[in-house]
């Protein structure tokens, strides 16, 4: 890319206050194109995969499903279906290991080797042609969430209250996250796709505009999509500076737009739809063709690993096969599911690849922290994870409440439910506290306080 090709001077540079600035580790596989992984033998499908309520199941032990043939309904309206990612039979519904540690209940299939694995399901409607109020039902039933980590039933966000309007679709594509390429592979090599689907989900909101944002490290990004967009498209495509959390949806909207999205608020409130760069560019495949979600790009990478690059693979599929295909020898101690400042280490390697998964990460024994190397020092009121929150919260008063568990206190005088858990002050705290695992717990507890009344 040249700057005669490509006018550096008209990108916005905008960003928020605070925040920090972790090595991105993006070397090892941004310039990777996707590439597909041969099927497992055998997919594990949790039924529960997403926010909300689980999917619930339709086929029985011994049954034959082919390729995208639905295989679980939605549960009510907080819920989306399941669909086969691959031919094969239906070897037990049985609980299995989840990402987030608990047994679920999970469809096994078995895939048939040898098959062509041709999707099956689907039909080809004109999506131009439908009416905007049938948009989030049809997404529903592609069983699509949110495949930037939150797994946030897509069609749920498409329901806006009334008395609110959407002005502006803005699709995230910063992916801050370090060591993660998956939506900066998406957008130059499915561009149109994610320019498809932007246009469907303005459709869908009534708005007049749509904003495409990434940082400015992923410029190839952005040239790949201006090639795609056309005036009369209402799209545009901007960077913004490299910073994390910049791909959260609140420093992302006040950095492309200058909209600060109150305490306590959705982006509904100030007139913003907040979708990820991957959850649009499914969108823009899979409603065309009337399918089902049943394969994502992962990013797999990290010292631990020999071919880092960015995969598609069919949901459901198991970590172990993964790394077995890619060259790892290690524990699931050295794993960590999606990226280092958000991502969580797996309990087991039989833990399969769900909807919201895209990333794994793999570590060496001298970077991961022990548990003997955390909180060694006492706190010293050093103000560094004050001057890294994004949000301006405090995040060493909420620490020194956390331990005497005054959680109600937490929330109403300090504000912790606005915290989304980027882990920037975890990362700057010299005494190495874990103080973003401390709010966790916190919010949880509360959690269950208020349910039970």
């Amino acid at each position: 890319m040249t700057t005669s090709s490509f006018n550096l001077a008209h990108l916005l540079r905008g960003t928020f206050r605070q925040g920090i600035h972790p090595p991105d580790n993006k070397q090892f596989t941004a310039a990777r194109p996707i590439e597909r992984l041969p099927f497992p033998p055998e997919l594990i499908l949790p039924l529960s995969q997403h926010a909300g309520k689980p999917s619930v199941s339709l086929v029985r032990k011994g049954q034959e499903v082919v390729r995208g043939e639905p295989i679980a309904k939605a549960d009510g309206f907080m819920s989306v279906p399941l669909h086969a990612p691959a031919t094969g039979e239906i070897a037990d519904i049985r609980l299995m290991p989840s990402a987030r540690g608990p047994m679920v209940e999970s469809i096994v299939l078995k895939v048939y080797p040898g098959d062509p694995q041709e999707i099956l399901f689907g039909t080809e409607v004109d999506v131009d042609a439908m009416d905007p109020r049938e948009i989030p039902g049809a997404i529903q039933d592609t069983g699509l969430v949110g495949l930037g980590g939150a797994a946030f039933p897509t069609h749920v966000k498409l329901s806006v209250p009334e008395g609110h309007s959407i002005h502006t679709v803005l699709i995230n594509g910063c992916e801050c996250e370090p060591f993660l390429t998956t939506d900066h592979r998406l957008m130059i090599e499915q561009a149109a796709d994610l320019v498809k689907g932007t246009k469907i989900l303005m459709r869908a909101l009534g708005a007049e505009r749509g904003i495409i944002g990434t940082e400015d490290n992923k410029l190839d990004a952005v040239e790949a999509i201006q090639k795609v967009l056309r005036p009369e498209d209402g799209i545009e495509v901007k960077a913004v500076q490299t910073k994390y959390p910049q791909g959260a949806e609140k420093m992302l909207a006040t950095s492309l737009l200058g909209i600060e999205i109150p305490s306590g608020q959705l982006p509904y409130t100030v007139g913003l739809g907040v979708f990820n760069v991957a959850t649009t560019t499914q969108i823009g495949q899979l409603l065309p063709m009337k399918r089902g979600v049943i394969e994502r790009v992962v990013t797999v990478t990290g010292p631990g690993v020999e071919r880092p690059g960015n995969y598609l693979v069919p949901i459901g599929t198991p970590i172990r096969f993964l790394l077995e295909k890619l060259g790892f020898e290690g524990t699931a101690r050295h794993l960590i599911m999606g990226g280092p400042m958000m991502g969580g280490t797996v309990s087991s390697l039989d833990t399969p690849i769900t909807k919201g998964c895209g990333g794994l990460l793999l570590l060496e024994e001298h970077q991961l922290t022990s548990e003997e190397q955390m909180h060694r020092y006492p706190c010293i009121q050093c103000g560094a994870c004050v001057e890294a929150c994004p949000i301006r919260l405090n995040p060493c008063e909420l620490g020194r409440l956390a331990n005497k568990a005054r959680y109600e206190t937490m929330a109403e005088r300090f504000h912790l439910m606005d915290c989304f858990e980027c882990g920037s002050c975890s990362y700057v705290c010299p005494a190495a506290i874990p103080l973003v695992q401390y709010f966790r717990v916190a919010k949880s507890s509360l959690r269950e306080r208020r349910a039970a009344g």
